[in-house]
């Protein structure tokens, strides 16, 4: 049985980045959102892209207005309003200045921008009152981003700043990679649908609709294949099915040591090299992780590596250990560059958490900001894995590591932060 820390290693070290040239697709700056840059941006404008004042005021030449005070004002003559948009047409010469609007180009001959709150206008002449610094509130091109440099690398998430700098340098459209693309299905003959009515001995399969909810938050594209009965030929079929069309397969149940327990063995007769077979946590102790030939493998030709993680069937130990392992891989995988490791953070308990110390434990509740100080909340209610109800608006995960059996109130505890 592997530690958490070797399991997300192997984990990590088996996902390959999608491939920067046969993994993209070109799409609409309006539907890029959350999508994965796959190459570089550059542009062909300077930002600004051109001298322009960051205040509304005036433009004039600092050697007129240096030694202004209230007491002895500088006055100039004002020989035009440039309010945005709009190209002068003047040069300020000695003794002039032009009325300007923020974001307005700046004359040629002016260097400075004095602010409004620091004149008095009497008709077509300013009165400046304080000396203004040289060059100041005046935004010079280039001084933001010039022309031909990098814009924006390739491996980040196109959020909505991403996504107006994009919009700024006039990119209609752009090069993202694909989504990965995620079966799930569930196994288990006492599993039943939705919208079913349950017999006894029945339970609905919540597995999969929480699974493909993250997913979906994780920016990957879900394959539902649905629910799968404690048969190995059916079984068989649809990992068959499974591992042809996807990047990662999403099991839940059937990897324990049961009878009915067939996942690991149809993975091995299906020729997957299995890396994981349990792992020292608690919940999500049964975890299979596996990795089938490649196209040019000897045995089989299937059309991706695809990566198969063997969930369990509780559904607290499938929240889990998809947080934990899951998710990781799918943001490594849809070639983002840097952030997908998980995100742990120190903070003060609120509660007694208490563990066997036997395995590594997560126990799920909520980070709350107190007095500036993220305090841990556990949900109230058993921690069973068989119990999913009290993980409804969690955020957090704290962990007790091996060997640790209490965190008392007030005490520091490592937590996983879940919310996406």
């Amino acid at each position: 049985m592997l530690s958490v820390s070797d399991a997300e290693a192997i984990i990590l070290n088996l996902v390959q980045p999608l491939d920067h040239q046969r993994d993209t697709e070109v799409v609409d700056l309006l539907a890029a959102d959350s999508r994965i840059l796959a190459t570089p941006v550059t542009s062909p404008l300077d930002f600004p892209h051109w001298d322009n004042s960051a205040m509304d005021g005036y433009a004039v030449r600092y050697e007129d207005v240096q030694h202004s005070s209230t007491e002895q004002p500088s006055v100039l003559e004002i020989v035009e309003e440039i309010p945005a948009g709009y190209q002068p047409k003047s040069t300020i010469q000695p003794g002039q200045a032009a009325r300007i609007f923020t974001g307005a180009v700046i004359p040629a001959g002016a260097d400075t921008i004095v602010i409004q709150e620091k004149t008095r206008r009497e008709e077509n002449r300013v009165f400046i009152l304080d000396a203004s610094k040289p060059q100041e509130f005046v935004r010079h091109q280039a001084s933001f981003y010039q022309a031909g440099t990098q814009l924006l690398p390739a491996g980040i998430k196109l959020n909505a700043p991403e996504i107006a700098v994009l919009a700024a340098a006039q990119c209609p459209q752009l090069s993202v990679y694909r989504r990965p693309r995620v079966a799930i299905f569930s196994t288990g003959d006492e599993l039943v649908s939705v919208d079913k009515l349950l017999q006894p001995g029945q339970i609905v399969d919540s597995n999969q609709y929480a699974i493909a909810a993250l997913v979906r938050q994780s920016g990957a594209e879900p394959l539902i294949l649905g629910i799968v009965k404690d048969d190995p030929v059916a079984l068989e079929k649809v990992i068959t099915h499974a591992i042809a069309i996807a990047d990662i397969v999403l099991s839940s149940g059937g990897v324990s040591v049961g009878d009915y327990d067939y996942v690991d063995k149809i993975l091995e007769s299906l020729g997957a090299k299995i890396h994981i077979r349990a792992v020292e946590m608690k919940p999500g102790k049964p975890l299979t992780v596996a990795t089938f030939p490649t196209q040019n493998g000897l045995n089989h030709s299937y059309p991706l590596t695809a990566l198969y993680f063997g969930l369990p069937g509780n559904p607290g130990a499938v929240l889990v250990t998809f947080w934990r392992f899951v998710l990781p891989a799918i943001k490594k995988l849809s070639g983002i560059t840097e952030g997908w490791e998980p995100v742990f953070l120190k903070v003060r308990s609120h509660d007694e958490l208490r563990s066997d110390g036997r395995r590594e434990t997560y126990l799920w509740g909520k980070l709350h900001l107190i007095d500036g100080v993220y305090e841990f909340h556990k949900a109230a209610g058993s921690h069973s894995s068989g119990n999913l109800i009290n993980l409804a608006q969690t955020n957090a995960l704290a962990v007790l590591p091996m060997g640790k059996t209490l965190i008392s109130p007030e005490e520091e505890v490592q937590v996983l932060k879940i919310d996406s």
